[in-house]
């Protein structure tokens, strides 16, 4: 740059204009020696440059740092360029169109008394004209009525707006335009706006590289393709199915991630390891290899694994390790399809699991309500981690921490009932067990919250425990006995939200149980319904007397 500005010096100019950056000023206010330039430059290799042009948007023009220019109304500049005269009515009537074109009033009139109140304004103030402050004023007051919520869509769709500026055709291209436009026809994805649905068979290597590459933008956040759910007939990590439609606001994103790596290899990987800098929680990282595993950038998952480990290392947020545990276990999955090493993983996942079951403990320590129901699902999510992973020495270590856990005598119910439930699923405890921890969970002596809680926390997510073992549903429905009529209005809420989780079936069924359990006899020791345990006879004497007393008709009792 000096060196150009000695070349217009030396054709003659004596008044030389330099647009650069700020930063660049000091360097150019004082010219040293042009021989000092030269050896300062002598021996540096040389390399190809390319240069172009780039179209921009308002939105990008408002940014004060990330190559914008920090203008805070380019929508509102753009208007007074292209109104030479009567500036402030073309200007209020804009605001007009757009509020209408919103569903929002503003009549003629608004418009009218808004433009002279601006004007009144700016005179108050000694200007000579209204300004986009005085605007803002009488738009708030004569349109939104004093509510700022119409102002800041005003804001963001006109004093900003959202034009997107074009380039000639012939313009030459950044390298990560050209890597990408190369992509795109190598794999026969062309950019289309309409919208296409795209189904991917990761055996096949053309299909694979197809989801590397929209994987890739992602990391880029550039969201070509949108990931969608799999139908029946194409369940497994084998396919993937992906709704395409490229947005023109795409081009200027692919330019500024070009500042992340010339190929979209290098851009992602870049893009993802500044990601990893910043990250706040264990569970971003996670999320994070597993993305960099869908887009086959095995040197960025390194950076990000030792990124995580460094964050495990010092985090001591128990349920930080647990939400950070499913996305790592869930990687694993996609290994013998995509054709990448996740064993690299391995020791990650096995040193957050280690470590989640010797903090869990303490952490179990004094819930409150709020605090078990959150602690329950990281445990659901951790549990479901370990089961996928299928690894016979940290099921038998998370087995271990779950007995530990239901063993403590100040376990909140919810968590306790978990735990057990896990623990019978697993066949790690046994029916008699459970049924003697379920008994003294619904003792008297627990409490109804407690209990129900307990409750709550064994029998979620399923039924059929119930229904295909009485001694289990014996002392639950003999504890619902025993129960006085504000204890049951009180946890009534709580017991319908357990029951409301059960298929549909399952609800039906165990009604029908409970119909039958009520219509006989109380409950005996072994949890069936005996009718030789009542006397018909005798019942049906005082049925008259209890039925003038209830104010219905009591049916006597069948023989």
């Amino acid at each position: 740059m000096r060196q150009g500005i000695r070349a217009a010096i030396k054709e003659g100019f004596q008044r030389i204009a330099v647009v650069c950056g700020a930063w660049h000023g000091p360097a150019l206010a004082k010219l040293p020696t042009a021989k000092s330039d030269a050896d300062l430059l002598r021996g540096l290799p040389k390399v190809k440059t390319a240069a172009t042009w780039i179209p921009w948007t308002h939105g990008r023009l408002t940014m004060a740092s990330g190559y914008g220019a920090g203008i805070g109304s380019p929508g509102y500049y753009q208007h007074l360029w292209s109104c030479q005269d009567d500036a402030s009515i073309r200007w209020m009537a804009k605001v007009g169109q757009f509020l209408r074109g919103h569903d929002l009033e503003a009549s003629t009139a608004s418009i009218i008394e808004a433009s002279r109140l601006a004007d009144t304004l700016a005179a108050l103030r000694g200007r000579p004209g209204a300004g986009l402050s005085e605007f803002n004023e009488a738009a708030l007051a004569l349109f939104c009525f004093g509510d700022a919520t119409p102002l800041r869509l005003i804001e963001e769709q006109l004093i900003v707006g959202e034009t997107l500026g074009a380039v000639p055709a012939d313009t030459p291209a950044l390298p990560l335009q050209t890597h990408l436009r190369r992509e795109q026809k190598r794999l026969r994805l062309a950019p289309e706006a309409s919208v296409r649905l795209l189904e991917l068979d990761l055996r096949k290597p053309n299909d694979l590289d197809r989801s590397h590459l929209l994987h890739r933008l992602h990391l880029l956040d550039i969201p070509w393709g949108h990931r969608e759910s799999s139908r029946a007939r194409g369940k497994g990590t084998f396919r993937e199915e992906w709704r395409l439609a490229w947005d023109p606001d795409f081009e200027v994103r692919v330019i500024e991630a070009n500042l992340h790596g010339n190929t979209l290899e290098q851009a992602a990987g870049g893009r993802a390891r500044e990601r990893a800098a910043k990250a706040a929680e264990l569970k971003e990282l996670t999320l994070l290899i597993e993305a960099l595993l869908l887009a086959d950038l095995p040197e960025a998952v390194h950076v990000v694994t030792q990124a995580l480990e460094s964050a495990a290392a010092l985090t001591s947020d128990t349920t930080q390790l647990m939400a950070a545990l499913p996305p790592l276990v869930n990687a694993f999955r996609y290994g013998s399809v995509r054709q990448f090493d996740a064993a690299m993983l391995g020791h990650v996942v096995h040193g957050l699991i280690a470590r989640v079951c010797i903090s869990l403990i303490p952490a179990c320590s004094a819930l409150n309500d709020d605090a078990a129901s959150d602690l329950l699902g990281h445990l659901n999510a951790t549990h479901a981690a370990i089961d996928t992973l299928d690894a016979a020495d940290e099921r038998e270590r998370w087995a271990a921490t779950l007995m530990k856990l239901a063993d403590l005598p100040n376990l909140h119910g919810l968590v306790a009932g978990r735990c057990c439930r896990i623990l019978l699923d697993w066949q790690r405890m046994d029916l008699d067990e459970n049924q003697r921890r379920l008994s003294l969970a619904l003792s008297p002596a627990a409490g109804v919250p407690h209990s129900a809680a307990w409750l709550d926390g064994f029998l979620s997510g399923s039924g059929l425990l119930l229904l295909h073992n009485p001694t289990l549903w014996q002392p639950i429905h003999a504890w619902v006995f025993t129960l006085t009529e504000e204890r049951f209005i009180e946890i009534l809420p709580l017991l319908r939200r357990t029951f409301s989780s059960f298929d549909l079936p399952e609800r039906r069924q165990l009604g029908e149980l409970a119909g039958r359990s009520a219509s006989g006899s109380l409950p005996g020791p072994t949890g069936i319904m005996e009718d030789d345990l009542l006397d018909l006879q005798r019942a049906n004497k005082v049925l008259p007397i209890l039925g003038k007393m209830l104010g219905i008709e009591a049916m006597p009792f069948d023989h």
